[in-house]
């Protein structure tokens, strides 16, 4: 039995005892992907990444989970589905500079266009997008600047413009993801789920899943998660490299 650190891939349940139970199966898969937790996740693995790259890395990651690493599993892929949301398209003023901001013109707007552009004609890839809150908007100081205005010893003059940063949330993401997990599990059209995900708010979706008989297997991507959403999955594995401490990282358009 290998261990997580001879390969890039880490097993809740015990590999031997896996390999046993699904040995020689070939089980309908579906592979459901938090758009925004995939794109930050994948820039601390692999760095610089064009929207074209970026798909091929998460093409060959589900490779992994449908035919394991040495080709040990055959597993037919039903559908992937991605789930994001479009830039904000909106201008506004920058509140320590006062420019206007046309965001949806930035390079990082056109960077999730042509990622979702390239997902619309991937095969087999449904996207699903959300929409994103563009009246609760609200803009926020970097934390590690934020503690030092609180114990006077940085100035408001002395902040710049990339110290203040627009935060906007998604709509219907969730949703839409819960959705879909249900469609699937009544419908008995899969027999696994794999979601690449980290957050607890997808724990009634694995629920549901695993009552109606479904496996749910999660790839955090490497990241912990908590015990909430751990008690609720079948097998949490990876099936991207590990991230390599202090690297250096290029990356897509900050998110």
């Amino acid at each position: 039995m290998f261990t997580p650190d001879s390969k890039p891939f880490t097993c809740s349940k015990s590999a031997e005892l896996w390999g046993f139970f699904m040995g020689g199966l070939v089980v309908k898969t579906a592979v459901m992907v938090d758009g925004a937790y995939f794109i930050i996740k994948a820039r601390h693995i692999f760095g610089m990444l064009t929207p074209h790259e970026l798909i091929s890395q998460l093409l060959q990651g589900i490779k992994i989970h449908l035919h394991g690493w040495n080709g040990e599993r055959n597993n037919q892929l039903y559908r992937i589905f991605f789930y994001d949301c479009p830039p904000l398209n909106k201008k506004m003023e920058h509140p320590l500079t006062h420019k206007q901001i046309d965001y949806g013109k930035s390079e990082r707007a056109k960077w999730r266009n042509e990622l979702h552009d390239e997902l619309r004609r991937t095969p087999r890839v449904a996207l699903r997008l959300g929409v994103v809150d563009d009246v609760n908007c609200s803009w926020v100081i970097d934390s590690s600047k934020l503690k030092k205005l609180c114990r006077g010893t940085l100035q408001v003059s002395d902040l710049t413009e990339d110290d203040i940063k627009l935060n906007t949330k998604q709509k219907g993401v969730d949703m839409r993801l819960g959705v879909d997990v249900a469609s699937l599990a009544y419908k008995k059209q899969v027999e696994q789920i794999v979601l690449i995900a980290g957050d607890s708010d997808f724990v009634p979706a694995a629920k549901l899943a695993r009552r109606e008989g479904i496996e749910f297997v999660l790839d955090p991507m490497w990241s912990p998660i908590k015990d909430d959403l751990q008690e609720h999955i079948d097998i949490l594995s990876s099936g991207f490299p590990r991230p390599q401490p202090k690297q250096t990282l290029s990356s897509a358009p900050s998110e």
